[in-house]
């Protein structure tokens, strides 16, 4: 029973690790990255359809970011689409190729997006606290209801503990990362 809420909780920790690594990925850097436009979600024939469902998205260069629509009535919904977005680009329609060009980032926009990616690191830690609180719950209901043992809780408590604290620390470092890559000049 305690491995069944320590392995539950190591699930849902690792996917809000995930959902940071994409989180991060999204965050601009000087760099044209494919990730930066694939979660958009453009107009299509009334239905809102991630850019990579409407089109092959590449980095022909270091500072391009290029789509290649699949249909040509979904070029100007994605062209929309990515000026729409909070990512400050703006695209050029050519025929059905929709060229992104991505410029330098300034100084003061680099240190607002490192304000940004502390921001989503604390709030995924916080996640994944939330998730330690829900397994010790779970583990002190079952000690209430003496499928376990005194003993067995504090055990079970303290490697729940330990998982919170390795998946914080690689919290931490996926963001160290990140900043140290908007900081790079």
């Amino acid at each position: 029973m305690i491995e069944d809420t320590l392995r539950e909780a190591e699930t849902r920790m690792k996917k809000s690790i995930e959902a940071l690594q994409r989180e991060l990925a999204s965050l601009r850097t000087g760099r044209a990255s494919t990730s930066l436009v694939e979660h958009i979600n453009a107009d299509y024939y009334g239905t809102p359809t991630p850019l990579n469902q409407l089109g092959t998205i590449s980095t022909p260069e270091a500072r391009l970011i290029t789509i290649q629509a699949w249909d040509r009535e979904a070029v100007l919904s994605i062209g929309k689409a990515i000026l729409k977005s909070d990512l400050g680009l703006n695209p050029s329609v050519d025929g059905t190729t929709v060229r992104i060009p991505v410029p330098p980032l300034t100084e003061d926009r680099r240190r607002d997006l490192t304000k940004v990616v502390r921001k989503r690191v604390e709030e995924d830690k916080i996640a994944i606290r939330n998730v330690r609180r829900d397994g010790i719950e779970t583990l002190r209901s079952r000690e209430k209801a003496k499928e376990i043992s005194v003993d067995d809780l504090k055990k079970g408590q303290e490697r729940l503990q330990k998982l919170t604290d390795a998946h914080v620390i690689q919290a931490d470092q996926l963001g160290a990362q990140r900043e140290a890559a908007l900081l790079d000049v």
